[in-house]
């Protein structure tokens, strides 16, 4: 990961108030509710919103993300909500997790290098159980237009870091999709997700190693 991604991400992170605020993201709030507890990765985790909601529910949390100021942010948070979170700092290229070890990843606007986001994808399967489940939202390919009109929506501003739905199949295709939707949301995360934004929206749940 280059130095100008991580430092973009220090920065955002560094300020006091939490970017996309402190509480967990609508879907994956929807979807944990669904799943037995169990142990649970969360990448591109950023300031540990999503990661601390689901200690707080009983699940077993790793998370990681390249920025140190996400990680402090994060570790804080969780002692203000009196749990505990596994966080890394680093490229997931570099971090070693036991083959098989979750039983959910959730991938909730897990931004990466649009050079390297299938290969992420490839690496993080072979961290999930058989009949493990994947989580996951972001914005799709249609919303290039929405943060266009809007930046407040947040959002990449570049197609190929966006993704289609034949994009999710195409890097998941040992998984049995629950569902699996391109739909135009509202958000309110903090500061930076703001307004209507068009997402993909899965729940996969994994049949076979690659």
């Amino acid at each position: 990961m280059n130095d100008i991604w991580t430092d973009r991400w220090n920065d955002r992170y560094s300020k006091d108030e939490f970017a996309y605020g402190e509480e967990p993201n609508n879907y994956l709030k929807e979807q944990l509710t669904k799943l037995p507890a169990g142990t649970i990765l969360f990448p591109a985790e950023g300031e540990g919103r999503n990661a601390v909601y689901a200690a707080k529910t009983g699940w077993t949390v790793s998370a990681f993300d390249i920025s140190h100021e996400g990680k402090n942010k994060a570790l804080r948070l969780a002692e203000k909500n009196r749990v505990t979170i596994d966080y890394i700092v680093g490229g997931l290229e570099t971090l070693n997790f036991e083959s098989e070890k979750f039983d959910a990843i959730a991938l909730i606007y897990a931004l990466f290098p649009a050079n390297i986001k299938s290969q992420y994808h490839q690496i993080l399967d072979k961290y999930l159980k058989i009949n493990g489940t994947i989580i996951f939202e972001a914005f799709s390919k249609k919303h290039i237009d929405y943060v266009t009109a809007n930046e407040k929506i947040g959002g990449p501003k570049n197609i190929e870091s966006l993704f289609s739905i034949d994009e999710i199949k195409a890097d998941f295709p040992n998984y049995r999709f629950v569902e699996l939707e391109e739909k135009e949301i509202e958000l309110n995360e903090g500061l930076f997700h703001n307004g209507k934004g068009s997402v993909i929206r899965f729940v996969a749940q994994k049949t076979a190693n690659r």
